[in-house]
């Protein structure tokens, strides 16, 4: 078995059995190998760590590593984790969302987590759709774009992740893709070492429920696009005119505590001031 496998396997709820839900071609799985490799490459011990997810294809991910784990209902990933940092701020808490759960049924919990900042990463697997649940549009799906409640095509825009979580007040802002995936294990790493809210959205196919009703001939084709669109974030800024280019790399990077850290703080403020124990 390869190095690799072996380092995945070891992270892997291996001793029980649970279905693969993600279908041929989709990108869910290498989301998991790099927050896996993430967690592997900063020696954080697995009962330090806390997967929460919502539902929908992304949140089966919680189902399949041997961490401590909430699979939570649809939107509120992003609650539980915030309850479960504000407790017991040593541990490393991770919120993995689609773009539905986090942008739309759970946009609101998401814009306050960014405001608050909140010490959770929150990892973002953004296929532009609601796969799970039958192929809606969501609040990411590319205006003109084809779904099964959108059969004419999308009217709405859609939301740019990175600018409304950077408007939000988020510490630290992130893009990647499945396609770049060293790049996306760099971006995840550097995020879970950072204080505050960090969020880092990762461009996945999803060929069933996306792919195939806007022109795409094949997962593969799904992902020579993410190659070709992609550009990191340097190469993009020099662009005069970006013609549909999406722009990857670190955002935000802002140094400012997390909630949970000023919570502290002012507790031991009050405590001082009462003459007990700081």
């Amino acid at each position: 078995m390869a190095e690799i496998t072996q380092l995945i396997h070891h992270y892997l709820r291996h001793n029980k059995k649970f279905p693969l839900v993600f279908c041929p071609g989709c990108g869910h799985g290498i989301v998991l190998g790099s927050l896996v490799r993430s967690v592997h490459a900063l020696g954080l011990a697995k009962d330090n760590v806390v997967i929460v997810a919502g539902i929908g294809c992304s949140g089966r991910i919680a189902a399949y590593v041997d961490f401590n784990t909430v699979h939570t209902t649809h939107g509120r990933a992003l609650t539980v984790a915030t309850g479960i940092k504000m407790a017991n701020p040593k541990l490393t808490v991770i919120a993995v969302m689609g773009d539905g759960d986090a942008f739309s049924i759970g946009g609101n919990h998401l814009i306050h987590a960014a405001r608050r900042n909140i010490g959770v990463t929150a990892l973002v697997l953004n296929n532009f759709i609601y796969g799970m649940t039958g192929g809606q549009c969501s609040s990411t799906t590319p205006e003109g774009a084809y779904s099964h409640t959108s059969p004419m095509g999308q009217l709405e825009s859609a939301f740019d992740i990175v600018e409304l979580t950077r408007a939000a007040g988020a510490a630290g802002v992130s893009r990647g893709t499945v396609f770049h995936v060293k790049e996306l294990d760099a971006l995840l790493t550097d995020a879970l070492t950072r204080p505050g809210f960090n969020l880092v959205e990762a461009l996945t196919p999803c060929f069933t429920q996306y792919g195939r009703g806007n022109g795409f001939k094949s997962a593969v084709e799904m992902f020579r696009w993410l190659k070709n669109s992609c550009l990191p974030l340097e190469r993009y800024a020099k662009l005069e005119d970006p013609g549909g280019k999406i722009p990857i790399g670190s955002f935000v990077r802002r140094d400012v505590p997390g909630l949970e850290t000023r919570y502290a703080a002012m507790c031991q403020g009050l405590r001082a001031k009462k003459g007990g124990a700081a």
